[in-house]
């Protein structure tokens, strides 16, 4: 893979999380009956999105603290020109005391924690005790797009990460898997078969596999969602493998991902930075590109972490 063609997919990897959550914002929390009575032609465009009390809180192109937290793993390994957990803790910190939009009920127990900055993985694991180690939102695969981009370490770094907030073995595995495969994707690596992402489920949890299998073998995304499991981090992790394995393209993947509801916005998010890797930034239909409202700061951040992060790989030709 020339190196062209690595800075594509590169590309594709933040600019598909953020189109994937900017529009998925569109049918966020809603059900199938939901979207057939504001969407009856299906939502395509950023212009459709209904601004009702919970959407009209952004403007039309934005996106949410799914790419808000995203980014703020990209600056903090900016900043430092490599990975510094305790830094990454302090980006995501300040974020969560400004005005974090629509942060979830874990991140937020996480961050708001007196003694965060000091001991970040102390409270996450904590905090997961708590709930009697029953809580798995997918607030950790939402971000962990961008770890996939790091030249080396992925895995230790996705796991590490993932722990800054959501210390659940189920968190942990779909952020590992996610990462793992934009990394293989964007750097020309060998690509996991459904057998591999298995065995790196196991490792963390044996529910995991359960929800791979679940978008290997559906043909529809639609008869994955589960109302009762909005937000959990393998019904994420299922529709973003969904797309992987069944998008025809990465327009295809996006609407259907978000026109299947439920929680749209971190589910497209997911699935549409791994189509990203898979299709490349030059694939994403400019329009979705040119409706995101804040896309100088994408190109800063991908002009930067691609000096950090491509050029470790040097000239040379990487294997298909």
């Amino acid at each position: 893979m020339e190196k062209r063609d690595i800075y594509d997919r590169f590309k594709g990897v933040i600019y598909g999380q953020a189109v994937g959550d900017a529009l998925g914002l569109g049918t966020e929390f809603m059900t199938d009956e939901d979207i057939a009575w504001k969407y009856p032609d299906g939502l395509r465009h950023y212009s459709q999105i209904l601004q009702d009390s919970h959407r009209s809180r952004w403007k039309i192109g934005d996106w949410t603290d799914d790419t808000d937290m995203m980014l703020c793993i990209a600056d903090a390994v900016i900043e430092d020109g490599g990975v510094d957990f305790r830094n990454v803790a302090k980006h995501f910190k300040k974020w969560a005391n400004g005005i974090p939009m629509g942060i979830g009920i874990n991140t937020h127990h996480v961050l708001t924690a007196d003694e965060y900055e000091e001991k970040p993985f102390e409270v996450s694991e904590m905090v997961w005790k708590i709930s009697k180690c029953q809580s798995a939102a997918n607030g950790g695969v939402m971000r962990t797009s961008v770890v996939g981009l790091f030249p080396q370490a992925v895995a230790v770094c996705a796991e590490n990460i993932c722990k800054l907030t959501h210390y659940d073995p189920r968190c942990v595995g779909s952020c590992l898997i996610v990462s793992e495969l934009i990394h293989a994707l964007v750097y020309g690596r060998q690509i996991p078969s459904v057998p591999a992402i298995l065995d790196m489920a196991k490792k963390y949890d044996p529910r995991i596999s359960e929800y791979v299998m679940m978008a290997w073998q559906e043909e529809d995304v639609n008869r994955l969602m589960n109302d009762d499991c909005m937000g959990y981090t393998l019904l994420t992790l299922s529709v973003a493998l969904w797309a992987f394995w069944h998008a025809e393209s990465f327009e295809d993947g996006l609407l259907k991902v978000v026109n299947a509801g439920g929680d749209a916005d971190t589910n497209a998010a997911t699935a549409c930075a791994i189509l990203g890797a898979k299709f490349g930034y030059s694939a994403i239909p400019e329009e979705y590109v040119e409706g995101l409202i804040y896309r100088e700061q994408l190109d800063n951040v991908i002009e930067k972490l691609a000096d950090i992060c491509i050029p470790q790989i040097g000239h040379q030709t990487v294997g298909e």
